[in-house]
């Protein structure tokens, strides 16, 4: 890393020390407020209920995309965001939830027929079972976990790389023809885990 770089990465790294970690909670709270009033008051186009739906689950993707580089950035780059990956974890949590209930209070509605979706629709299945593993995630993003469950905790926070599998899958599945978006996630996604499996073996990632 040249000198230069390696200035930049650490006032970098000295700048995101400043930044209080409730900012980061505040802050992410805020857009689905704002996708809700624009949903409300036409913003979203035809189809509000389904735009909202999508970009809630579009949100989930980014952030559980940023919470998988914050080691990669770490370790290749010297950034460290380390400090946020509780708070990025916690609102992907947040963003899905209220994907899962635009979808269950908005769109379906009909109780019985959320179960015959999950059932029939693949990309339902998909998407439910990516959601009931990051409940217990977002339950042990906790340092009370941390120091109970030892190193099962680690062991167990391991499933955010199938749930990011899930995740993605889900929005390429839900896609209606070809659509690059929903590739690029994937992409990115497979990206992230595939980069970790040699370097962990060469003992450059934990």
């Amino acid at each position: 890393m040249s000198t230069i770089l390696s200035g930049v990465i650490d006032r970098t790294n000295r700048a995101l020390r400043r930044i209080p970690v409730w900012l980061i909670y505040a802050l992410g709270l805020l857009p689905p407020l704002y996708l809700f009033w624009l949903a409300a008051t036409g913003g979203l186009g035809a189809e509000p209920i389904k735009a909202f739906e999508q970009e809630l689950g579009a949100l989930a993707l980014q952030f559980l995309i940023a919470g998988l580089a914050i080691t990669p950035l770490r370790r290749l780059a010297g950034l460290n965001l380390l400090r946020f990956r509780r708070a990025i974890g916690l609102l992907t949590f947040y963003y899905v939830s209220c994907h899962l209930l635009v979808w269950l209070l908005l769109d379906v509605q009909i109780a019985s027929e959320i179960w015959a979706d999950i059932v029939k629709r693949p990309y339902v299945t998909v998407g439910m079972a990516a959601f009931v593993l990051l409940v217990p995630l977002a339950i042990t993003s906790n340092t009370w976990s941390v120091r109970r469950l030892g190193p099962a905790w680690r062991r167990l926070h391991r499933l955010v790389y199938a749930i990011a599998i899930l995740g993605a899958l889900h929005f390429v599945m839900l896609s209606k023809g070809f659509q690059l978006e929903p590739l690029i996630y994937l992409g990115a996604i497979l990206l992230l885990l595939l980069f970790r499996l040699p370097l962990r073996r060469w003992g450059v990632l934990a």
